[in-house]
């Protein structure tokens, strides 16, 4: 297939990354970066030999005319560059979450499908090799018929060292972290019809939640239990791992720390270590949330290059949103709330 050309908006945190993942794909290329603080994209872009930089959107898409465009920049711009770029024809990735709000969000997916341009979402928690084998053991049925489950994310990762920003933030851990945990609750259980959230502030220094528990009655009639913290002090505290723990009417499965993956049945346990690959630009304290990205890129290539949509096209991914706003307005009320 030809190779697609590609622009990055935003050159923060997470932009080193998004570009040495997308070097891992082959069939693209970086030909243009784009930071309001323009020293920074320049930066960025000796680094990583980028031929072009801008400080204005609007005119990298008039000059470029890129394939499409990754949007890495703060949620509350994103619905401004979705847009532009839908206007311009050009399709577009963005991180998550998608919007800071599920009427943003909505308006997005709406702008554009309008303009006939694909919108996906990368979400790259679903992609990480330990959670897809797990799937695949719930595939093989092994276990039988699920029936209860539990999903922890909960570490003492001194997240705001390198994030300061997210102390600030009204709305914290449920879509910071929400977003990638409940995905994955859908990813591996399907859809939930109804949810309760309870919500702590543990960290007095900022102004979110840090710890949140989040309760699905899942439409198949299981219940997955979600817990998130930032405050936790546990034995296996090994961020960035998530552990779930599977319960099915012939067995159970568990991914434990270290990647390991256990299922238990009649005939006794059987365990495997199913760890991420190895990418020598990954930060060894998020290697594995970083090999993710690859495999999260490569699927939304695909989906750009054919005419299937991506494993997290946006459209999908409005159907997580709806468990995280779901989810504060639960906390709020102290009631559980209905999922449409």
């Amino acid at each position: 297939m030809n190779e697609l050309r590609f622009a990055l908006l935003g050159t923060g945190f997470w932009a080193r990354y998004q570009l040495a993942a997308w070097r891992e794909v082959p069939g693209v290329r970086c030909v243009a970066l784009y930071n309001r603080t323009r020293a920074k994209a320049e930066a960025l872009a000796r680094e990583f030999k980028v031929p072009a930089v801008y400080d204005d959107a609007e005119e990298l898409l008039r000059v470029e005319c890129p394939d499409f465009v990754d949007i890495v920049t703060d949620v509350g711009t994103h619905r401004q560059f979705v847009e532009l770029a839908a206007r311009h024809g050009v399709h577009a990735i963005c991180q998550k979450p998608l919007a800071p709000t599920l009427a943003d969000a909505e308006a997005m997916v709406a702008a554009c499908q309008q303009a006939k341009v694909k919108l996906s979402v990368h979400e790259n928690w679903r992609w990480q090799a330990p959670i897809r084998a797990l799937k695949s053991v719930l595939d093989s049925g092994v276990i039988g018929p699920v029936f209860r489950a539990r999903i922890d994310y909960c570490n003492s990762f001194p997240v705001f060292d390198n994030q300061p920003f997210l102390k600030e933030l009204e709305q914290f851990i449920l879509t910071d972290m929400g977003t990638h945990i409940l995905d994955v609750g859908r990813f591996l259980f399907g859809e939930a019809d109804r949810l309760y959230c309870q919500t702590h502030r543990v960290h007095r220094d900022i102004r979110g939640e840090d710890a949140a528990t989040v309760v699905l009655h899942q439409r198949g009639g299981a219940t997955v239990t979600v817990n998130l913290s930032y405050a936790s002090r546990v034995e296996h505290d090994r961020f960035p791992e998530a552990y779930v723990f599977v319960e099915g009417e012939q067995g159970s499965v568990e991914l434990g720390p270290d990647f390991w993956i256990r299922v238990t049945t009649a005939t006794g346990t059987h365990s495997r270590r199913c760890p991420p690959p190895f990418y020598a630009w990954a930060d060894p304290r998020y290697a594995l949330v970083h090999s993710s990205i690859v495999a999260c890129h490569a699927d939304l290539l695909r989906a750009l290059q054919t005419d299937t949509p991506a494993e997290t096209a946006a459209e999908d991914n409005l159907k997580t949103l709806r468990l995280v706003f779901a989810a504060y307005e639960s906390a709020r009320s102290g009631q559980a709330v209905p999922i449409l």
